[in-house]
This record gives C-alpha cells, sequence and structure tokens, in this order.
C-alpha cells in the first residue's frame, strides 16, 4: 500500500506532463498567415509550375554572368574559386581550391541536373552568395539560359520562360535517380569530392 501511495504522485506529473506537451501552443510565436507561407514557399517543382512570370535568353544571361557570377565560378565558368558552371571544351587540368561540394567536369548543374526548373531555382534562391533572393526572374531566366547554353542544351536564340523551361529536355533526365534513404541512415553523399 505505501508503494502505491509513492506512485500515485509520479502518476500524476506524467499525465500532467504528457497533457501539457499535447497542448496546441507553448505560448512561443504565432501561427503565420496564409499570405505569409506563401512567401516563404518559393520552391521550384519539376513541372515548373511555381514559376514567376518573366524571360530571359543566353545573350542576355551572357552580360549578367559577366556582373554577378564570374568572380567566383570564373570567366569561362569554371577555373574560380566556386563550383565549375561550364564544362571546359578541353579536358580541365585543374587542381586547385574548390569550394565543397566540389564540381568538375563530371557533375555539371546544367548537365547532371534532371531538371532545367532545378537550376532556375537554384540560380533564384541561392545566388549571388551573400546577396541570395536579389535577382529579378527576368535575370534569373537569363542566366539559366546562359548556363545551358554553354553547355551545349539549348540554343543561343532559345527563349526560357515558365512555359518553355520545364520543357527543356535535360542529358541527365533519364538517367537519375534518387538513392533509397530514410531519416536515421547514413548520408548517401559524401561530402568530399
Amino acid at each position: 500500500m505505501r508503494s502505491l501511495r509513492g506512485l500515485l504522485p509520479v502518476m500524476i506529473l506524467a499525465l500532467c506532463h504528457a497533457a501539457w506537451a499535447q497542448s496546441p501552443t507553448y505560448g512561443l510565436g504565432r501561427t503565420p498567415s496564409a499570405e505569409e507561407i506563401r512567401a516563404w514557399d518559393i520552391a521550384i517543382s519539376p513541372t515548373g509550375k511555381e514559376l514567376p512570370p518573366g524571360s530571359g535568353t543566353a545573350k542576355e544571361g551572357a552580360q549578367l554572368y559577366t556582373q554577378k557570377c564570374a568572380a567566383c565560378h570564373g570567366t569561362t565558368g569554371s577555373g574560380g574559386p566556386a563550383p565549375m558552371l561550364i564544362k571546359p571544351q578541353s579536358a580541365s587540368t585543374s587542381s586547385g581550391p574548390c569550394v565543397a561540394p566540389c564540381i568538375r567536369e563530371g557533375n555539371v548543374m546544367a548537365l547532371h541536373s534532371p531538371y532545367a526548373t532545378t537550376i532556375w531555382d537554384y540560380i533564384n534562391r541561392g545566388m549571388p552568395l551573400s546577396q541570395e533572393g536579389t535577382l529579378k526572374p527576368n535575370e534569373v531566366y537569363a542566366l539559366t539560359a546562359f548556363l545551358l547554353y554553354k553547355n551545349g542544351v539549348i540554343q543561343e536564340d532559345d527563349v526560357l520562360d515558365a512555359q518553355s523551361l520545364p520543357q527543356v529536355k535535360m542529358p541527365n533526365r533519364d538517367g537519375y535517380a534518387l538513392p533509397e534513404w530514410k531519416p536515421g541512415m547514413p548520408r548517401p553523399f559524401s561530402a568530399k569530392p
């Protein structure tokens, strides 16, 4: 009987703790509005249905690349400290430093990515370094067109926009597969070059 009296307070505390943990809020923050959620949800799917209005060509992108990208990625799309963006015409002999993940000829995004929308999405959200999200949609379309053109995926005069970008047939579209992975398993990709 005595052990039951000692167990009763523990059970009451456990029940109170469980009820508190299941409460709808913890008294912190607030529920975001639908408009705030839409503003944060900027990911672009392979279908491109989320792409904004705008357009760009490789010719327009060439000038933007020189202004906003060449300092990190190199004037020819390779040779800079940041990942290679344009596969060189001849085999690269560069053994210089490369920011992780190190991207060289074999895994240039414009050739390795299964969808052209992935390139647009990455540029839009992640570039230029320390100024992420500052490019206008027309600039992102133009830079995407420039990189795809320089890697031989599209023609120089092709216009990329919300309708044409998802239609670009990427060289690796049919050769790409996601590895089997579940939370708790080791990472499927190494962070080393």
